[in-house]
């Protein structure tokens, strides 16, 4: 065919052979086919580069955001345990005034401060410093903490600093705050209601016991609800705070008076006497009573008594001594102290209830023998530096180590001995007393205690406490004693009954107490205030606080005239594991925050 041949099965064109299933084409096509090729290729390539650079980015912004996530967290988890350790500290020293001695003397916050590290079961891990040093941990949290203690201001202001730092992962942040001490100690006189006790006067409780100025009835005639005016020349001199509304006559502050008396107009006190007739001779030296809030009072001190259990070594390290019934304390000016306390068995107890006991050596051997607390000279101890002694009832509970059944009694006693008095010598001879189981009752939890205090303690009744005579420091500089009656504390004054309604003191002229007075649920009272004869001052240098008006004496001149100074040290520290109102012991009056002290690694921030 025109000089071309044909192949068997390929045909030839232009010079090229055609293989089976495919097409020829031309130059331009094929060039133009292999360029579009190469653009989608760019195309696919471009595309893909875009993908991955979006997924890159959605990765990176996804990573980043997890980062600032953990950061944010972080940051936040560190101010807040910083806040922790800041509430750390303060039950510290809510438990224990004297912790603020405590704290690492070579930190740059501390500079100036008279601290020690504690030693022993009392380590403190948040007073760490340093790479290696610890940190204060958190129940439930990762996060930790550390403080450091400024102590130079609290001998003179009663205010301790405090910088706490917060440690959450590689972040730390840190606080510093002011300290200070709030408590019924903030007053040398405090008092719930202007009235007498109600258990002593036998007026109606639904009636009495409100405020005078949330609508107690007025003295009025031959009705009276027990009101107790400032008066026969009495002089206060210090701080005086009253949830109620004061009576003043012919009495002198010398510092701030508070009350919870607000009236829209005129003075925040009645210029009356307790009969409600008009009289005058105030002296407010500081300024006219100002208001304050009314100052809660908790219903019991049963807390305190958990001072004294030994199945709670974290939060009572060091328990105090439990005694129980009629116990007699006299302080000697030595540093020790000796007690009788006969129907006592275990002096700490496990278990609340009480379920068992022990008998450790500092609080002295129950039982009768030779030196033991049950024998005629009681045993004397140590006084219980920096601690609580608390006297409880004769247990009930048949399981309670410390019960006594019904008709036993200590080894020591007669048949006679309950129904005359309480086997300690009260009442002593010759004083009258209306009933011996009300005022001395054989199975009471009753604190008889007079002397000279070498040390800082608080003692606590479950009953009664009895101030038997004088109570001095030894050192008015380091010595601190705090008296907490759950019911009374009765400034004893023994008197005889003459015949014919009269009667004569059996004690000497003037009585004079170093301590911080409190009563629970009762009054703090000079006994039998209102018959015989004058007994001079009653000097008082610490504080008093009380939910009833006490009486000390009358402005006839019966009892006693008040000579009151407050102890300037309650301004800052408190006696050992002494009762707050229903509050913390210590308040916040200063918080900031600050450039962080430590670094996540522990070293101090540049």
């Amino acid at each position: 065919m025109s000089g071309r041949a044909v192949m068997s099965g390929r045909a030839v064109m232009s010079g090229r052979a055609v293989m089976p299933g495919r097409a020829v084409m031309s130059g331009a096509v094929k060039s133009r086919l292999q360029h579009e090729a190469g653009a989608a290729l760019l195309m696919v390539v471009g595309v893909g580069l875009v993908l991955v650079l979006m997924v890159a980015t959605a990765m990176t912004f996804s990573v980043s955001g997890h980062v600032k996530s953990v950061s944010d967290e972080n940051w936040n988890a560190a101010m807040a345990a910083a806040y922790a350790g800041i509430e750390d500290y303060e039950s510290r020293i809510a438990d224990d005034s004297a912790y603020v001695r405590f704290g690492d003397a070579t930190a740059a916050f501390s500079t100036g401060s008279t601290l020690t590290l504690p030693t022993g079961s009392a380590v403190n891990p948040a007073f760490g410093s340093g790479a290696a040093g610890a940190w204060g941990g958190i129940i439930g949290s990762t996060a930790t903490f550390r403080y450091e203690i400024d102590n130079t201001q609290y001998a003179t202001n009663g205010v301790v600093r405090i910088r706490s730092t917060g440690r959450a992962g590689t972040q730390t942040r840190s606080v510093v705050a002011n300290l200070e001490q709030k408590g019924f100690i903030d007053y040398l006189y405090f008092t719930d209601y202007e009235i007498m006790d109600p258990a002593l006067t036998g007026v109606d409780v639904a009636t009495c016991v409100k405020y005078s100025w949330a609508g107690r009835p007025a003295p009025s005639g031959s009705f009276n609800c027990g009101e107790v005016a400032f008066g026969n020349s009495d002089v206060i001199d210090g701080p005086t705070h009253s949830n109620d509304t004061l009576r003043v006559c012919d009495a002198i502050f010398k510092s701030r008076v508070s009350t919870g008396f607000n009236p829209a107009t005129g003075d925040r006190y009645k210029k009356q006497r307790s009969d409600g007739s008009s009289c005058g001779g105030q002296n407010f030296l500081a300024g006219s009573p100002v208001y304050s809030p009314v100052v809660a009072m908790p219903a019991t001190n049963s807390v305190m008594k958990r001072e004294v259990r030994s199945d709670l070594s974290t939060d009572v390290p060091h328990p105090g001594c439990l005694y129980t019934g009629p116990t007699s304390i006299v302080l000697n000016s030595s540093g020790s102290m000796t007690v009788r306390s006969p129907w006592t068995k275990k002096t700490n107890v496990a278990g609340d209830p009480a379920t068992s006991g022990t008998t450790p050596a500092a609080c002295g051997v129950p039982g009768t023998g030779s030196g033991g607390l049950g024998s005629a000279l009681g045993a004397t101890v140590p006084v219980l530096e920096a601690n609580l002694v608390y006297v409880q009832n004769v247990p009930t509970v048949t399981t309670d180590p410390n019960y006594w059944a019904a008709l036993t009694q200590p080894s020591t006693f007669t048949a006679s001995t309950c129904t005359t008095g309480n086997g300690l010598g009260f009442p002593m001879a010759g004083e009258y007393v209306a009933s011996i189981s009300t005022s001395f009752g054989c199975r009471n939890g009753d604190v008889f205690t007079k002397g000279n205090l070498k040390g800082t303690m608080t003692v606590a009744s479950e009953n009664f406490l009895y101030v038997t005579g004088d109570i001095r420091y030894v050192n008015a500089a380091t010595d601190m004693l705090g008296l907490v009656g759950q019911n009374a504390v009765w400034i004893w004054n023994p008197v005889a009954a003459s015949g014919g309604g009269s009667y004569s003191n059996l004690l000497s002229n003037d009585r004079h107490i170093d301590a911080a007075l409190l009563s629970v649920a009762h009054t703090v009272q000079v006994q039998n205030s209102n018959v015989a004869g004058g007994q001079g001052d009653l000097t008082l240098n610490g504080a008093l606080a009380q939910k009833f008006r006490g009486s000390v004496g009358t402005s006839s001149g019966v009892g006693y005239s008040k000579d009151y100074h407050y102890d300037d040290r309650f301004l800052y520290t408190a006696p050992p594991k002494f009762l707050s109102p229903v509050a913390t012991t210590y308040g916040v009056g200063l918080l900031v925050e600050v450039r962080s002290a430590f670094l996540a690694t522990g070293v101090a921030a540049p």
